[in-house]
């Protein structure tokens, strides 16, 4: 039977290890280690060479100290999973190839997580939770709205047709100076804006029932809107909290409004939210607002919705038990579907 899991992550430019034991309750963490590449901060984006090279240097230390810091020995572990898509491929490589030696040397089982179905599993982690749901995964490359009746069935019901949500969050932090990641520089400098001082649009907000956008997102007319206001204001007055508010508002709005209207549509009483954008309090205040009295909001902390391996873990520990496994020809891959993911003309609602 596996029990403890070794989890690996290494997607984008956090190398991450966790060990998460998996009771009848669910899975509990052991330990999580996360070290966060801050070079990147100086180019405003992630440079994947750089990146990879960081991983490479980083991944032993960090599979070492979170063994330690759960305080067992690699024969005490059962299975090892590891995120191998989507993401930077060269990222992934580091983590797919330590994975697959590990998984060699030392006899166990092998299961390739991807890194959506982890964010899915995230607020496991913390309080128990079972499909059906409805789940919206934001975060820097990813926006999209899924329906859950169970563990390892997807059903997409929308996703962003440009920008995802992170990217534009980022880029509007980039033009106001805030530099990168700008996700939680917005959400602190709006924090003193003044709401209603600038307008700006909600795009796909008012597609109707019969609409094939209905449950999809548009990023970035949003961000140009931001940018166009950025250029025509009146420089005696503009306040840069003001811009930053009036983006988070929009955004919020229509990532709130258009989970809540498919929970009611494919009648959920649960919704997940999950992903990095998932970190910011005026999107889970909002949402936990709109779904008040007609759903319940899962959300993990934020620490467990930034890139972790504990969500890897997770995810892997559950295909594990239920008799998945990975062969040793496992592959990194940049874009990969969701396992057991249905497409939009097999989702009716």
């Amino acid at each position: 039977m596996i029990r403890r899991v070794l989890g690996l992550e290494t997607s984008c430019d956090e190398t991450s290890a966790s060990v998460v034991m998996w009771e009848d309750s669910g899975p509990r963490i052991e330990s999580l280690v996360i070290l966060s590449q801050d070079i990147h901060r100086i180019f405003g984006g992630v440079v994947p060479e750089l990146a990879s090279r960081a991983h490479v240097e980083a991944i032993g230390p960090v599979v070492a100290q979170a063994l330690a810091d759960a305080g067992v020995k690699l024969d005490q572990i059962d299975g090892v999973a590891v995120t191998h898509g989507p993401g930077l491929v060269g990222a992934l490589l580091v983590g797919v190839m330590y994975a697959k030696t590990l998984a060699f040397s030392r006899q166990l089982p092998l299961i390739g997580v991807n890194h959506l179905e982890g964010h899915l599993f995230a607020p496991m982690l913390e309080a128990p939770i079972e499909p059906p749901f409805i789940a919206l995964l934001v975060s820097g490359g990813h926006t999209m709205l899924l329906d859950v009746p169970r563990w390892g069935s997807y059903n997409w019901l929308g996703g962003t047709l440009d920008d995802a949500a992170g990217e534009a969050f980022d880029k509007v932090a980039k033009v106001l100076g805030l530099g990168y990641p700008g996700g939680a520089a917005i959400e602190a400098l709006a924090r003193s804006g003044r709401r209603n001082a600038i307008t700006l649009p909600r795009p796909l907000l008012s597609a109707g029932p019969d609409d094939a956008n209905r449950f999809n997102f548009s990023f970035s007319g949003l961000k140009t809107a931001a940018l166009r206001a950025l250029e025509t204001a009146d420089r005696s007055s503009f306040r840069p909290a003001d811009l930053a508010l009036a983006f988070q508002d929009a955004a919020v709005e229509v990532l709130v409004t258009k989970t809540a209207n498919a929970a009611e549509a494919l009648h959920r009483d649960r919704v997940v939210l999950g992903g990095g954008v998932a970190c910011n309090q005026a999107l889970v205040t909002a949402m936990r607002a709109r779904l008040a009295g007609r759903a319940r909001l899962h959300v993990a902390s934020p620490r467990l919705n930034t890139d972790n391996a504990a969500m890897i873990a997770a995810a892997g520990g559950w295909r594990l038990r239920r008799g998945d496994r990975s062969r040793l020809d496992l592959e990194a891959r940049d874009h990969l579907p969701l396992p057991g993911f249905h497409a939009p003309e097999a989702v009716t609602a």
